[in-house]
């Protein structure tokens, strides 16, 4: 739990516009330093290094604010499935479903929503509509 609090408050704290701006600063004062040690190897190896490790880091702090994301999303979607009387209560288990099942249930829910297309709200087949 520690590490999923840290996670989000240090994201939050990335994702601000100051923040871009500091890192725009510092890759712009490297910049501008370059003369001044000559652009030397430890001159280039010191922003290689730097934007290495913070990409690596940055990769597991993205990998775990998502994987909370994308679990919050589905409490939600699951609890209105659960609270919508004719929603179909099978599709609270899609995460034990394979692909290839999935890739069926999801050629299902495109016919049923062409079918939904050719009725309007009020259940009219469209061409009746417009006459």
């Amino acid at each position: 739990m520690k590490f999923s609090r840290f996670a989000q408050k240090l994201a939050n704290w990335t994702g601000r516009p100051m923040t871009f701006a500091i890192a725009f600063g510092l890759v712009l004062a490297w910049g501008i330093s370059g003369p001044l040690f000559h652009f030397s190897d430890t001159w280039q190896l010191v922003i290689n290094t730097s934007t290495t490790i913070v990409t690596f880091l940055m990769v597991f702090l993205i990998q775990n604010t998502q994987n909370r994301d994308t679990d919050e999303l589905h409490i939600k979607v699951d609890e209105l499935l659960r609270a919508t009387r004719r929603a179909h209560n099978a599709l609270l288990g899609l995460d034990d479903l394979d692909e290839k099942q999935l890739h069926e249930l999801r050629k299902r829910y495109q016919h049923l929503g062409e079918l939904a297309d050719d009725k309007g709200a009020d259940n009219t087949p469209r061409h009746d509509r417009n006459a």
